[in-house]
C-alpha cells in the first residue's frame, strides 16, 4: 500500500490482484453459507448455498471494490431488493467480515428473493418500492473463507447455475 491518505492523496495506490478474479466459500458464524466471485474490480456473481435466503443467486451485481490495507479489501453494493451489503475480506486469514442491511420486506418474507435475480430484477425494485423498507434488519457477523482460489477475471461460467444445481459437496470443498 502507498503511504496514508491525505487531502492531496485521499485514496491511496490500489492492487486488487489479490482477490479480482478469485472465487471464495464462506460459513457465517451464524451458519449461513455464501459464494462470492469478484468477477473484475466493479462486479461480483455470487450464490446463497444456506441461511435466510439460501437458493438465491446473482450475476452482475455492481460493486464498490477498494483495498484497505495489505491483503484487506471491502465490497459493498446495494441490490434492487433494497438490501445493502458490506463486505471485509482478509483472505490470508482466511477471515471476512459482512453486515447486511435487509429491508423489513424481506425479513418478514425472504423466500421472495430465493431465485436468480436477474431473471426478477423489475420484479424485485417493485417488492422493494412497495416494502415496508423499515425497520432495516441488520444483520453483522465474522465468517471463516473454507475454499480461496483464483478462477480468472470475467468467466461468465464460474457462477452460472443455481445452488441447488451445483453438484453434491460442491460447497464444502476447501483448500
Amino acid at each position: 500500500m502507498s503511504a496514508d491518505t491525505t487531502v492531496h492523496n485521499p485514496v491511496p495506490t490500489q492492487d486488487l490482484s489479490g482477490i479480482v478474479g478469485h472465487r471464495f466459500i464462506y460459513t457465517y458464524a451464524n451458519n449461513w453459507q455464501y459464494e462470492m466471485y469478484v468477477k473484475n474490480a466493479t462486479t461480483i456473481d455470487y450464490r446463497i448455498h444456506t441461511g435466510m435466503v439460501g437458493g438465491r443467486w446473482v450475476k452482475n451485481q455492481e460493486v464498490d471494490l477498494v483495498q484497505l490495507d495489505d491483503d484487506v479489501y471491502k465490497i459493498s453494493w446495494n441490490e434492487p431488493t433494497g438490501t445493502s451489503v458490506v463486505v471485509n475480506v482478509i483472505p490470508g486469514k482466511r477471515r471476512l467480515h459482512g453486515t447486511i442491511f435487509f429491508p423489513q420486506w424481506i425479513e418478514l418474507d425472504g423466500t421472495k428473493t430465493v431465485l436468480y435475480q436477474n431473471d426478477h430484477l423489475d420484479e424485485m425494485r417493485s417488492y422493494r418500492d412497495a416494502g415496508p423498507t423499515y425497520p432495516i434488519y441488520v444483520v453483522p457477523e465474522f465468517a471463516r473463507i473454507t475454499l480461496f482460489e483464483h478462477v480468472g477475471i470475467d468467466d461468465e461460467t464460474i457462477v452460472s447455475v443455481a445452488p441447488t444445481d451445483l453438484p453434491d459437496g460442491f460447497a464444502d470443498r476447501t483448500n
